[in-house]
């Protein structure tokens, strides 16, 4: 599928520099360290991404990793803690220490979720979907207003994992979409949170990613997921501590297909393996993005020669 980048906004523009990335973990800075800046590594574009909380702090060791990183590889903040759905009143101070993070990293993308996470001043341990409401739609626009006002910059919004059907006024695609266009935010499409909810709640994975229009998505994410330890595979978990699911690398190479590259970061966040298991998937992941820029270019070159 032909995409025209024309008039894609700056969130995409601003990730075409990237290839497939990884999550950072202080467990792998030695490793990441040692790895050549020259190719191929540059060649494929490899990144980082750090949830954006963490490193919510005054000095010390992790924020000078970082900086580290940051000296040779293009970083991605990602936000946990934003509560995009719900209780907007502690957004500037939430805000004001993204800001100060972005001023000094300059990552090239930030990202938050389509959820909420607290409320009335309390805080919850999960990243709770929101029912599709006009009422929900308008909170979230508002809480994305608040965030990227506060940040002076587009960010990209995930679509969350599912593990219950709700009775809505729309579909997700649609409510994210409409989010989106309303806030002037792009969006992250998590394929391992999209893949959980088909399983958890019924929907078609294939007809949700075709719903989202290409020139919106400026971000992928794949990750491991578990099986509910009492209800088995009839419920699966968004738990990142398991390496990539073959069903969740299928869903990724359609994605592909429909928004064209972007980047595409593996998460890892439990059960961390080795640095090298890692870039293994980090490989794989890479080769779809390599394998479609190669169909692109035999495809331009077949209309070349159909045009003489």
């Amino acid at each position: 599928m032909k995409v025209n980048k024309a008039s894609f906004p700056q969130y995409i523009v601003a990730g075409e520099q990237l290839g497939a990335g990884l999550s950072l973990k202080p467990e792998h800075l030695d490793d990441i360290l040692a790895l050549p800046v020259e190719q191929p590594i540059t060649n494929n574009n490899l990144w980082f991404e750090v949830h954006t909380e963490n490193y919510f702090v005054a000095g010390g060791p992790r924020l000078n990793y970082l900086r580290a990183v940051r000296e040779n590889f293009d970083i991605s903040f990602h936000g946990v803690g934003g509560s995009l759905g719900s209780d907007h009143k502690a957004m500037l101070a939430h805000t004001k220490r993204v800001k100060a993070l972005i001023d000094e990293f300059q990552p090239a993308l930030v990202s938050e979720h389509a959820v909420w996470s607290k409320s009335e001043g309390k805080y919850f341990a999960d990243l709770m979907p929101l029912p599709r409401t006009q009422d929900a739609l308008a909170s979230l626009i508002n809480g994305i207003d608040c965030y990227q006002t506060g940040i002076g910059r587009s960010i990209l919004v995930e679509n969350p994992s599912n593990y219950l059907d709700f009775i809505s006024d729309m579909d997700e695609p649609q409510f994210l979409v409409e989010a989106a266009k309303r806030s002037g935010c792009g969006l992250l499409i998590d394929i391992n949170n999209l893949y959980i909810s088909s399983k958890n709640t019924g929907i078609d994975a294939l007809d949700y990613l075709k719903q989202i229009p290409a020139e919106l998505v400026g971000e992928i994410h794949i990750a491991g997921h578990d099986p509910d330890p009492a209800l088995g595979q009839s419920l699966l978990i968004d738990s990142h501590a398991a390496p990539v699911a073959t069903p969740v690398w299928d869903l990724l190479e359609q994605a592909i297909e429909i928004f064209g590259q972007r980047p595409v970061l593996v998460e890892r966040d439990a059960n961390i393996p080795s640095f090298e298991e890692l870039m293994s998937e980090r490989e794989t992941a890479q080769n779809y993005l390599n394998q479609s820029e190669s169909q692109s270019r035999l495809n331009i070159s077949h209309k070349e020669v159909v045009r003489q």
